[in-house]
């Protein structure tokens, strides 16, 4: 396992080493992949009548429209346009092999028990987790345990092993910096146009973020067990506040990092 993990390493350095840098001359965002988390056999968190896939996908293909009209040049591609599943691995390498500028992974975060008080939003990144975020680190991971396969596809990656997280912490991508960048103006506009509560942005050994190669996040849009919250997150008033949001963050990012 850990020369396999070890060989990944090394050729994920000597990809990003051959990348172009993001602010090269005449840089623009061409192409975005929007993620609506989990679907299928795999449905995610629920709430007391709905769950995080059926709430992601709708969020996703309204931030989908709201980009094909107000950013018509930009090429939108799904993961998912309906309740189907999408292993993880496949999320990212949708991204890789479209070249993608940007990826965006939706959906909505969860307290255990009966904690219904809990709420806010908070955007992840790739990067090294600190020990008392592991646990969230693990949850998201932990659907490749329903996919055929996964220690095959994943090079014997284990979600409940410590050590796999320490060492995937080590693949910290060029794109950091840009992913952080991004994932600060979506909680600053959830905020300003939703008035929404920030837990803010942090970084974690999320798979399908790490396997990204371009700027990733993946946005917890609320908290689908917090009562009031699992009610915004399904109205149609509460998914546009929560698309437009995104939507804005995507064009001031553009704005800020294209070069002309």
């Amino acid at each position: 396992m850990k020369l396999n993990l070890l060989r990944i390493f090394f050729c994920v350095l000597a990809i990003f080493s051959a990348l172009p840098t993001v602010n090269a001359q005449g840089y623009k965002i061409k192409t975005i992949v929007i993620d609506p988390g989990h679907g299928g056999n795999k449905p995610g968190a629920s709430g007391s009548y709905s769950k995080e896939k059926d709430v992601a996908l709708k969020i996703a293909l309204k931030l989908g429209e709201k980009l094909k009209t107000d950013l018509p040049s930009i090429k939108v591609i799904f993961t998912r346009k309906k309740d189907i599943d999408v292993d993880l691995y496949r999320r990212a390498e949708i991204a890789n092999n479209a070249d993608a500028d940007l990826f965006i992974s939706i959906h909505c975060n969860s307290m255990p028990g009966h904690n219904k008080t809990t709420k806010g939003t908070e955007t992840l990144v790739a990067g090294s987790h600190r020990l008392k975020e592991q646990d969230a680190a693990i949850r998201e991971n932990a659907d490749i345990k329903l996919e055929k396969n996964y220690k095959t596809k994943y090079d014997g990656y284990d979600p409940n092993d410590p050590a796999t997280f320490i060492f995937l912490s080590l693949l910290k991508n060029t794109f950091r910096d840009k992913s952080i960048k991004f994932a600060k103006l979506i909680q600053t506009n959830y905020v300003a146009d939703g008035k929404r509560f920030s837990r803010g942005v942090k970084e974690q050994g999320v798979l399908v973020l790490q396997r990204c190669g371009m700027p990733a996040v993946l946005t917890e849009v609320g908290f689908i067990s917090n009562t009031l919250e699992e009610k915004y997150i399904n109205s149609e008033k509460g998914q546009n506040e929560i698309a437009n949001a995104i939507l804005k963050s995507i064009k001031t990012y553009k704005k800020q990092i294209e070069v002309k």
